[in-house]
């Protein structure tokens, strides 16, 4: 099979495809024969060995996926051959085929296609999990997305308005604006513009807003910050600027607000609740038609090194998706 071996860490520049053999799966476990893979920060964190644990070498990488169940290992029940489904893993999605536990594997919401079911498993759970079990937003609350054209971004912004919320999307360009508004936003701005914060209260009726998510970082973070509202709340993401803020405590203090940190990789282990929770409201949202299909942009798996540097460059709009050749129907 073909697949993204990373053999030692290094540049984006230097990754190739392999020819490896095809896996087989053990008790309990399927082959998928994979249809698309979804690509984040941390992947290309990951492969250049800059991510904060390292995966052992040689390995895989990508987490997100979706396909179509090919080969069931021995105990498999409830799932047949020819399943759709899409899932997450700790590494190992970039490859033609994938072999996971049966029970980590999801039924595709009616209303995506494949590549669209590879965007969900990171992006959605992390906005769900933020937004409904970290922050609690409410119905009539302003919410603010910094990067709201990402991948994370815009499925803040979709489950941002499916809870009720006023939303407000900041990106950097009139593409990535149109493209958040097009999502579901209700207004957006430029967090590039010297007088972005003079728009934002403007927006919000010199209020403020009450959540902010924030996927960005960088010199935006301390600034956005100061447009909270009397008990906001904060919730970092990420850093997509490649820059970790700092914050002076005292701007905490004189709004009373709270700053919360969100991993959605270790939701599962710590707050299995919360976990199930936040993806129950995410495949809800699909199955009832209220969460649109995910905004994403995809290029063919010739091009995953192509691929990983339009994410690090920040080139994409919604989720990037890298896909299969032969995409079953």
């Amino acid at each position: 099979m073909r697949a993204l071996q990373v053999e030692r860490f290094g540049p984006l520049s230097g990754l190739s495809l392999s020819d490896l053999p095809c896996p087989e799966p053990g008790p309990g476990q399927v082959r998928v024969k994979v249809a698309a893979t979804g690509l984040g920060f941390v992947d290309g964190l990951k492969v250049q060995g800059l991510y904060q644990t390292r995966d052992p070498l040689p390995f895989i990488p990508g987490m997100e996926f979706s396909g179509v169940i090919e080969t069931l290992g021995e105990g498999v029940e409830g799932r047949r051959i020819g399943d759709r489904v899409f899932g997450m893993t700790a590494r190992g999605a970039l490859a033609e085929y994938l072999v996971v536990q049966a029970g980590d594997l999801r039924a595709i919401p009616a209303g995506l296609d494949l590549a669209q079911a590879a965007a969900v498993p990171v992006n959605y759970l992390t906005a769900s999990y933020a937004l409904g079990e970290i922050a609690a937003l409410r119905a009539g609350e302003t919410l603010l997305v910094l990067g709201a054209a990402g991948g994370t971004g815009m499925a803040a912004v979709q489950l941002g308005k499916l809870m009720g919320a006023r939303v407000i999307a900041a990106a950097s360009t009139e593409a990535k604006r149109n493209a958040a508004l097009a999502a579901g936003a209700d207004a957006a701005l430029d967090y590039g513009a010297p007088d972005w914060r003079d728009r934002l209260k403007e927006l919000t009726a010199g209020a403020g807003v009450q959540v902010i998510f924030d996927g960005v970082g960088g010199d935006i973070g301390p600034l956005a910050f100061r447009s909270l509202a009397w008990r906001g709340r904060y919730l970092v993401i990420g850093f997509a600027a490649g820059k970790i803020p700092a914050l002076p405590f005292n701007i905490a203090l004189l709004k009373g607000a709270a700053l919360m940190g969100v991993d959605s990789a270790q939701i599962r282990k710590w707050e299995p609740q919360a976990y199930a929770a936040a993806f129950a409201r995410v495949m809800a949202g699909f199955e009832s038609r209220q969460l649109p299909p995910p905004p994403l942009t995809a290029l063919p798996f010739v091009q995953v090194r192509e691929a990983f540097e339009a994410m690090a460059q920040r080139r994409a709009v919604g989720k990037l998706v890298v896909t299969f050749p032969n995409l079953p129907d």
